[in-house]
């Protein structure tokens, strides 16, 4: 599967520009997953390389940096690699029900 497309790439912000948006106004602009697994990754920037903004839900809930080249070349259980939801949409982080508890806990 192919993880970013040229159209995608050009609609994601750029690495840094949303940083003072409230956390629940945030544009999740795409959502990748370990189909094997329960990692998520919700990217809300992008550098249009290779180097995301988002927050990843692996262990734990955190905000920080991750790579489309690491997520490309990462494989599970039976060769299953990550994959991009094409029907998550773009919503914004307050509108996604998983995070709900997360959010509220992180405005604290």
């Amino acid at each position: 599967m192919e993880l970013m497309t040229q159209e995608l790439t050009q609609q994601f912000p750029k690495l840094g520009t949303t940083e003072h948006q409230p956390m629940r106004e945030r544009v999740v602009y795409a959502k990748f997953f370990d189909p094997s697994g329960s990692w998520t990754w919700y990217a809300f920037e992008f550098d249009g390389k290779d180097e995301f903004f988002g927050l990843v839900d692996g262990f734990e809930k955190e905000l920080g940096p991750f790579s489309l080249r690491e997520m490309e070349l990462a494989k599970g259980p039976f060769g299953l690699g990550i994959e991009r939801d094409l029907y998550f949409g773009q919503p914004k982080v307050g509108d996604i029900k998983r995070l709900a508890e997360w959010l509220k806990d992180w405005e604290k």
